[in-house]
């Protein structure tokens, strides 16, 4: 790799110069330079509106810069589409998988460039012979013909690789590639990486972990406001330099909590089983037990029932069976407004459909589990004074970055509207908090701000149960830890004891 050789004695392979990105109201790229060079891993860091996903989708020709030049192995080029991006050798694996699950691994591989048998037939035999050629020169094991659905995720994230690894890039951009791997499959994937670095690719790797930059990079390079604010070897820089870069400020990466002092039970569980959208139960003759002033987090694999589990707990998936029991109160066939009623927040998973009202300006998303109740409402009339008063609290408290608080929520960055649920869920009294991956988008700054309120409200009293795929943060945060596969509790554990390579293999069945 790049990091072991002389940069002086290499040439670019590519070059952003003085790159700008303008939109209304917002420079998110202001005159950045990026170089990489052969064989090099490049990681991306940067907080929420850094301008990292900006500089990517300018580099993959999604959107055209207003100013600055990309240079292509000393060339100048204009990268208009993604097409003209993979005809000049760059792919990029995003970080949702863009596979279709009922189709095999070889004719997602083909798709958009078909390998065809005369006129009408795909011709399969070639792309799975040519699937085997990239999967044993890299280490990728994938079998061409199995059907995409039923593999496990980490296997997913490999068919993505040869799928670009199969129009010949030579420049790899990797978005956020760990996002939903196991420890063991981050392993595996990292040995992929520096493979494909050893043969000569050139990979730029976007993440917000900062272990896995200082792990796998030759360079670091830090964005902050759409500036680059430098570029680090690993072996100069440190984990607490890197985080005071990203944000500007000296940020506390160590979670510091007192010992837990449960108290009486507040939520219980019993015999649980919870439909799926399709296919078999995702929830399985589950049971558990929360109490007051603890956290219980939920690990396991992405897909392993953890979604449909907090969907039930608030309200939103109906049990097929089982009792869900909230501070003494039968809740199995509660709706959601009635759960929220007796002091408990949620935090969904997936923020846009079920935690925002997209068009709704952000003053009133901050309210929409309480806009009936005072003082945002008197006689049935909303108080706007009171809901600004309270949004422009919220705004600076949870430091969500908006242009006003009357504009639409969905203007916000992704990392921006997960702060509005986390605002709106934690700044009430709650008994029980249902926290589904509530750091997800956020930059290092607000994930310590965020954790911090978890346990401030776990300190009070709070029950709360956390799911979250950010192995790390589950034993930061929790007390005791359930993994969960495929809908069953194949482990309690003290987070206190845990080991990560034990609950690793509890994810993935191999020690259920």
């Amino acid at each position: 790799m790049v990091g072991k050789l002389s940069q002086s004695r290499l040439e670019p392979v590519l070059q952003l110069k003085g790159i700008v990105k303008r939109f209304p109201g917002v420079v998110a790229n202001d005159r950045i330079d990026l170089t990489l060079f052969p064989g090099e891993i490049h990681a991306l860091l940067g907080e929420n509106g850094a301008g990292k996903s900006t500089l990517m989708n300018v580099l993959y020709g999604l959107i055209s810069p207003d100013a600055g030049e990309i240079v292509l192995k000393g060339a100048p080029v204009r990268l208009e589409s993604p097409a003209g991006a993979i005809a000049r050798g760059i792919g990029m694996v995003h970080q949702h998988f863009m596979l279709v699950p009922v189709m095999t691994v070889a004719e997602n591989v083909m798709l958009g460039l078909e390998s065809t048998r005369g006129r009408f037939f795909l011709d399969t035999a070639r792309v799975a012979r040519r699937i085997r050629e990239i999967s044993s020169r890299h280490g990728l094991a994938v079998e061409p013909e199995a059907v995409v659905q039923h593999l496990p995720v980490g296997v997913q994230q490999r068919i993505e690789i040869i799928k670009v690894l199969y129009r010949e890039a030579e420049i790899l951009i990797l978005d956020e590639p760990t996002a939903v791997l196991t420890p063991q499959e981050v392993e595996d994937l990292f040995e992929i990486l520096r493979s494909l670095a050893r043969s000569g690719h050139s990979l730029l790797f976007i993440t917000h972990k900062l272990k896995e930059a200082l792990a796998l990079a030759d360079r670091i390079t830090v964005l902050r406001r759409g500036r680059v604010v430098g570029t680090r070897r690993p072996e100069e820089t440190s984990e607490e330099e890197l985080a005071t870069m990203m944000v500007g400020r000296d940020v506390e990466l160590t979670v510091k909590k007192r010992p837990a002092r449960p108290g009486r039970p507040v939520l219980s569980v019993q015999g649980l089983w919870v439909e799926a959208d399709e296919g078999p139960p995702a929830i399985r003759d589950l049971s558990l037990e929360v109490r007051a002033g603890e956290i219980l987090g939920a690990a396991g694999v992405q897909g392993n029932g953890q979604t449909e589990l907090m969907e039930a707990l608030a309200g939103l998936r109906p049990p097929r069976a089982g009792r869900i029991v909230i501070d003494g109160r039968d809740v199995s066939r509660a709706t959601p407004r009635e759960i929220a009623e007796l002091g408990v927040g949620y935090i969904p998973e997936d923020r846009q459909r079920d935690g925002l009202i997209l068009p709704f300006p952000l003053e009133d998303n901050l309210i929409l589990n309480r806009y009936h109740r005072e003082p945002f409402s008197r006689k049935g009339w909303i108080q706007r004074e009171e809901v600004r008063r309270q949004a422009e609290t919220l705004l600076q408290a949870f430091d969500i970055r908006a242009s006003s608080v009357t504009a639409a929520v969905r203007n916000l960055s992704g990392g921006n509207q997960q702060k509005v649920i986390a605002a709106r869920e934690l700044s009430r009294p709650i008994k029980l908090l249902l926290a589904s991956q509530p750091t997800r988008g956020l930059d290092v700054g607000s994930i310590e701000y965020i954790h911090s309120r978890i346990l401030e409200a776990r300190d009070g009293g709070t029950a709360v149960v956390l799911v979250s795929t950010e192995l790390d943060e589950i034993l930061a945060l929790s007390d005791r830890i359930a993994v969960l596969y495929r809908g069953r509790i194949v482990g309690l554990l003290d987070a206190a004891s845990a080991d990560r390579t034990h609950l690793g293999l509890l994810m993935t069945g191999a020690a259920a």
